[in-house]
């Protein structure tokens, strides 16, 4: 016998919590490994869960509607179809032979009594991480993210009165784990300091590294206010904390496109012919994934005073929605032909449009490339998707005057297919020769594609 657990899985690295939109699959049920067993969503994906094992479905812990945080147990597998049974029908058994109870209005009061009438109780004063966790709604998605850490590593936080927030953590995400928060302990500095949680306004008042503070503004009349909405809510503190975290800086390339645009027009229709839409972003993310293999420093992650040299190239493509943006996952792109590149483009977008996306697919990015071009932006300065440590933005690619030099030494005035990239890269492992030898290859190799490539 054997019960299989089934988590709220994490739906992108921005991403705190899930909502349980519909179970496809009732207690009971059989199921098999792989099978969709619910759908999830938020503001970004919605997906259907696969089933983790074969088994039956013998508990549902979230009922649809309910929202929680990720790596939650959701439900409950069992593998042996006869346990399975017999615990699904034991709480109706015992439900039907127990007596009812008796009303009991005095225990409600007393259990709700504590809270209210101990205000000035210092306990909850010592000891924040516990109801800091459960309000969302006050806290950054960088904080989140941190403290989405085990339930042995919040226990050992509570009973020495710390809070997570203020541990160096070297988890995914920043977030601390118990080999952390052990050594935070033993190095003497997770002792409390009683000065600071004895007074009042110490309780009131908010975490130094804490939330993000975004200044109010009043209204004038006839404005329209609106809230923002979760996604809305989600960019802004994921952008404030990439500011925060990373030392941006940004250079500048032009890079002409006209022998790639003799090149689309010549296999565009090929392409179609094979279920493709050969676009300019597929020779862009095709040149950038085998470069980012030649300069790993930009397919790299920051880890406290440790740097991560990614070995896949993961590249992210931004994509806009009316709603808010996305950034979907191609996996291994340097892997890919150009048929294969340019078909998974217009998956993932389409999907990402639809909301069809997989949460894995929104996950694990090593890099970025965002197109602000293709409304008709000349340039961007973009922000770093944490926890990359570099971002391309491209710009409109249009035809323009430059000044060409002919064999002969003289200078001519010619129209070409142009267009401006940018590098934002952080400057705390980057360095602005790192980042410039990047875009110096980058625009070499897309200045002089070689029509074989494809």
């Amino acid at each position: 016998m054997a019960r299989v657990d089934v988590i709220m899985p994490q739906m992108g690295e921005s991403i705190a919590e899930g909502t349980v939109s519909r179970w496809l699959k009732q207690v009971g049920d059989e199921i098999k490994r792989d099978e969709p067993i619910l759908e999830i969503s938020t503001d970004k994906v919605d997906a259907e869960i696969p089933s983790p094992s074969d088994g039956v479905l013998a508990e549902i812990k979230v009922a649809e509607g309910e929202t929680v945080e990720v790596q939650t147990v959701i439900a409950i597998l069992e593998t042996d179809k006869e346990a399975a049974a017999s615990a699904a029908s034991a709480p109706a058994a015992a439900a039907a032979e127990a007596p009812p109870a008796p009303p009991a209005p005095v225990p409600a009061p007393v259990a709700a009594t504590p809270p209210t009438a101990a205000p000035p109780s210092p306990a909850p004063v010592a000891a924040p991480p516990p109801a800091a966790m459960g309000d969302g709604t006050s806290q950054t998605v960088e904080e989140r993210l941190r403290q989405r850490s085990t339930p042995l590593v919040r226990k050992i936080a509570a009973e020495h009165q710390l809070d997570i927030r203020q541990i160096p953590g070297t988890g995914y995400a920043g977030r601390v784990t118990k080999k952390d928060i052990l050594s935070f302990i033993e190095s003497g500095a997770g002792a409390p300091a009683p000065a600071a949680t004895s007074t009042p306004a110490a309780r009131s008042a908010p975490a130094p590294a804490g939330g993000v503070a975004h200044p109010t503004v009043e209204p004038w009349a006839g404005d329209r206010v609106e809230a923002m909405s979760k996604i809305r809510k989600l960019t802004a503190d994921h952008m404030i904390m990439s500011r925060r975290t990373s030392a941006h800086v940004t250079s500048f390339y032009e890079i002409d496109f006209t022998a790639i645009a003799r090149i689309r027009q010549a296999n565009k229709q090929n392409f179609e012919n094979r279920g493709a839409k050969l676009t300019y972003m597929a020779f862009i993310v095709k040149v950038v994934a085998d470069n980012l293999r030649k300069h790993p420093g930009l397919n790299a992650s920051v880890s406290g005073n440790n740097i991560i040299y990614r070995k896949p190239i993961n590249i992210g493509l931004a994509v806009a929605l009316d709603w808010g943006l996305i950034v979907p996952v191609m996996r291994n792109a340097d892997e890919l032909s150009m048929l294969g590149i340019a078909k998974s483009i217009v998956d993932l977008a389409d999907r990402a449009r639809t909301k069809r996306l997989n949460p894995d697919e929104v996950q694990r990015g090593t890099f970025t490339i965002t197109n602000p071009g293709v409304f008709g932006s000349y340039i961007g300065t973009p922000i770093i998707n944490q926890p990359q440590v570099g971002i391309l933005g491209v710009g409109a690619i249009e035809k323009r005057p430059k000044v060409m030099t002919l064999e002969d030494g003289q200078d001519v005035l010619a129209i070409r297919m142009m267009s401006m990239f940018s590098v934002s890269y952080d400057h705390r492992i980057v360095d602005g020769a790192d980042a410039d030898r990047f875009m110096a290859d980058l625009k070499a190799d897309l200045e002089d594609f070689p029509e074989g490539a494809l």
